[in-house]
């Protein structure tokens, strides 16, 4: 099965042996099984290799022009369209996607090889000699938050999944049946973060390591989740979601940005409102691919060689905003005017795109983006807190409320008034949309909360049965993404496949 070929290398590749920043190493070399483990570079190397398929969540799509795995979640929510036919759009616009489209397979493989690394690092760890215990301790934890993270995003997307908690030693154990999404959280997912969570991790991080407040970001993350559908795991979960939350909010020092340009700073990356993110250099090849994929569609207004024009917001999406928000103002979250390679003349677009991922140092001049990319910001947990609270305590509380004005406040909207919980949460829903939108966010929220906000109407409409503007309807198939044909038809133990695929 190539994705346990994956996890076995995993097992023997030390990706990064540790120096000033981790992540902008150079593999250097291997070690053989049953070589004596010494010394912090060895056990930072078994750490720092848990991050290296985090950029799995920006990873290009081999044979599509201007694919991403990125496209896979917007283009699922409806409110997003794309310049290229390449890209695989259209199965996902009119939902005829299957078992061999684009990006299913290649976020199984990339999220499995991160497992495998965690799994690798979960068992060496122990064994290297010659690393203060308070440091191991430490690098462990980072290993069990990053496999739950990477096990959260496979059974939202995939719900049942094999449970894989060690390295491979035979082919005979590579054939692993699914095991239910919710045993996969009661034994992994939820397990491995509160052993994270014992650790002495710092609050903060600028380096991109994962923080206390990261592993804070993830739990409440993961308990809203657990709260909602699939697993309906009920109010006591939401009470832990927004306590989870709450701890980062209060100890993790992150701060809303003044404005939203800052966030396309790339002197601001891991400080301020970020939380936890991914980390990507300039100077290095594996730079931010976000730049150029929003970029217009052959616009010339980059010195980038490709402008992909992959991903850009629906009309009916932009237009549902209300009167006054400062997103959708002129490069905020969106974009429509830019001048031309040349600096002679303005270009207009045909409609608006994305500026969120906009590095102007690389348009203008390198065509190397310096961003990173993010996994958890402020403005998220503090939805997040919202939500929770609202739903364990029976309504909003004033911490609640805050958080949401102060995201309100920032796009330049009112406060909200007294609120029942009902409308309260739809409240929070929406600005989840508006906050978060086209950072891989909304598709999860659809999913967990089993409703869709109508761009035309206004309304929220039951999941299944909401029609996009596109004219396609979801079904309960849409609930969970198909195994890929590549992993079933080596492993026929993870068959049958979900729901109508």
């Amino acid at each position: 099965m190539k994705t346990v070929k994956n996890i076995l290398l995993a097992a023997l590749v030390l990706t990064s042996f540790s120096c000033k920043k981790f992540l902008e190493e150079k593999p250097t070399g291997f070690i053989k099984p049953g070589t004596p483990l010494s010394g912090t570079k060895v056990a930072h190397a078994f750490a720092n290799g848990c991050y290296e398929d985090l950029q799995g969540f920006l990873a290009g799509q081999d044979g599509s022009y201007g694919g991403n795995t990125y496209n896979l979640m917007e283009f699922m929510t409806g409110k997003a369209n794309s310049d290229l036919g390449q890209t695989g759009f259209v199965t996902f616009q009119n939902l005829s996607y299957g078992t061999t489209s684009f990006y299913v397979d290649t976020w199984w493989r990339r999220l499995y090889q991160g497992v495998g690394a965690c799994n690798s690092a979960l068992e060496n760890l122990p064994n290297v000699t010659n690393v203060p215990d308070a440091d191991k301790t430490n690098m462990l934890a980072e290993a069990h938050a990053l496999r739950a993270l990477y096990y959260f995003w496979l059974v939202r997307m995939y719900g049942a999944v094999p449970m894989v908690t060690s390295v491979a030693k035979t082919a005979d154990e590579t054939y692993v049946p699914r095991t239910p999404a919710k045993d996969i959280y009661d034994k992994i997912i939820i397990p491995d973060l509160l052993e994270a969570e014992k650790s002495t991790l710092p609050w903060s991080d600028n380096t991109g390591h994962i923080s206390m407040a990261a592993v804070q970001s993830i739990m409440a993350d993961v308990y809203l989740t657990y709260a909602g559908a699939a697993i309906n795991g009920g109010a006591t979960n939401y009470a832990e979601a927004a306590k989870h939350a709450k701890l980062a909010i209060d100890n993790g020092g992150a701060s809303l940005f003044t404005e939203y340009r800052d966030m396309v700073n790339p002197a601001n990356k891991n400080k301020g409102e970020f939380i936890f993110q991914v980390q990507y250099d300039a100077s290095i090849p594996s730079n931010n691919p976000l730049t150029p994929l929003l970029i217009p569609n052959y616009s010339g207004i980059s010195q980038y060689s490709d402008e992909y024009g992959s991903v850009y917001p629906t009309n009916q999406f932009i237009a549902s905003f209300p009167a006054g928000d400062k997103r959708v103002q002129e490069r905020q979250f969106f974009f429509t005017k830019y001048k031309s390679k040349s600096g002679t003349d303005t270009i207009t677009f045909r409609h608006p795109y994305i500026y969120k991922y906009f590095d102007s140092s690389a348009v203008v001049n390198t065509a190397k983006s310096n961003l990173n990319y993010t996994l958890y910001r402020l403005a998220d947990v503090y939805l997040m807190y919202a939500e929770a609270s609202n739903r364990a305590e029976g309504g909003p509380n004033a911490d609640a409320i805050k958080y949401v004005n102060a995201i309100r406040a920032r796009a330049k909207l009112a406060p909200i008034g007294a609120l029942g919980q009902a409308a309260f949460e739809q409240e929070v829903w929406l600005q989840r949309y508006y906050e978060l939108c086209f950072e891989n966010k909304m598709w999860f929220d659809m999913i967990r909360t089993r409703k869709v906000h109508n761009d035309v109407t206004g309304a929220w409409d039951n999941f299944v049965g909401h029609k996009t503007v596109f004219n396609a309807t979801f079904g309960e198939k849409q609930l969970l993404f198909p195994l890929p044909k590549q992993e079933t038809d080596v492993n026929p133990a993870i068959l049958p496949n979900n729901p109508g695929f």
